[in-house]
Order: C-alpha cells, then structure tokens, then sequence
C-alpha cells in the first residue's frame, strides 16, 4: 500500500491576525478582560504562530492525516471511506481576513459537530474538492456484490430468522407451560 502524499493543506498567515482579533473582542464583550488586552495579544501573538506552524493536513490514496498541537500533539487518521461530509464554513469575522473552515464528519461518530476541523487553509475549496474526487476515486475502485448473490444472502438471512423466531416461541410456550 503506497502513502504517497496526493495533496498537502498550507496555512494562510492571516490566522495569526484572525485569533489575535477574536482574543481581543473576547476581552471587550467580558468588560472584566479589558485590562488583560495587552497580556492577552502578547501571548497570542507570542504562541499562534508555533500553533500554525504545527498544523498539517495531508490526503493520502486511502485517508487524510490531521497533525497539530504545541503542547499536546495530536494525530488524527480518518479513512477517505469514512468521510461523510466535508464542511466549508465561513463566519463573519472570518469573510473579513478571507479565511474558512474545513470540518470533516464521519460515519459512526459520536456526539454533535466534526470530528476534525480546519482553519484557514489556503485554497479551501480546492482542498475540499480534492478530498471528495480521492473519496469517489477509491469508492469506485472497491469491487462491489453481485446483484445475483443479494437474494440468495437475503433468503439465507430469513431462513435464520424464522429459525429464531420459532426457538423464542416453542421456549415460550415452555416457559408458561411451567407457570401452569
């Protein structure tokens, strides 16, 4: 299996601009945070550009890895098969530094909203659409069942049911036949 790197996600600089706004209207709407502006910009100008220094986005033929994290590391591996939905999301503050968001769902998870997303990747759309070609690309490579073999399955499945269903009912009648 090769893990050759079809598709690499860069990070707009613009982010850096973008955190540092929203820590500073933050501190405005709380009132309390207002003196803290100062301390507040310092740390974000001094820690956001490691953070998106620490961003990757790779596609593989198979899945898309998601590393990030300073502090804590975090890798995250989701099979192209599993994808569900590939978001691109933009919110107010984010159309004004040109920025959007990438979020990805998954088949079986667990919880409300995505279980990875993306800030500020450049060319976003163009991401997202690659992402989606490689995950039509590999769902057309796996061979699918024969239609001729899904009746015989299904006739088999109920053959097994009607066997179950005629255990529960004869226990059944056993069990209040004891009761009697």
């Amino acid at each position: 299996m090769s893990t050759s790197i079809l598709k690499s996600a860069k990070f707009d600089p613009k982010v850096k601009s973008y955190w540092m706004v929203l820590g500073i209207i933050t501190c405005v709407l709380c009132l309390v945070g207002i003196p803290f502006i100062p301390f507040v910009a310092f740390i974000i100008w001094l820690v956001a550009g490691r953070i998106l220094a620490a961003m990757s986005a790779n596609l593989l033929e198979r899945k898309l890895v998601v590393k990030r994290g300073v502090f804590f590391k975090e890798e995250k591996s989701i099979p192209l098969e599993k994808i569900t939905d590939v978001g691109l999301s933009q919110g107010p503050l984010m159309r004004i530094f040109g920025l959007y968001r990438l979020s990805f769902e998954t088949a079986g998870q667990s919880g409300q909203g995505a279980l990875v997303s993306l800030l500020g990747v450049v060319d976003a759309s163009e991401f997202r659409e690659a992402i989606l070609t490689q995950k039509d690309n590999l769902t057309a490579q796996q061979p699918t069942k024969a239609n001729s073999d899904e009746p015989q399955s299904q006739v088999e499945l109920i053959r097994a049911l009607t066997y179950s269903v005629k255990n529960i009912e004869q226990m059944m009648v056993t069990l209040l036949d004891e009761r009697k």
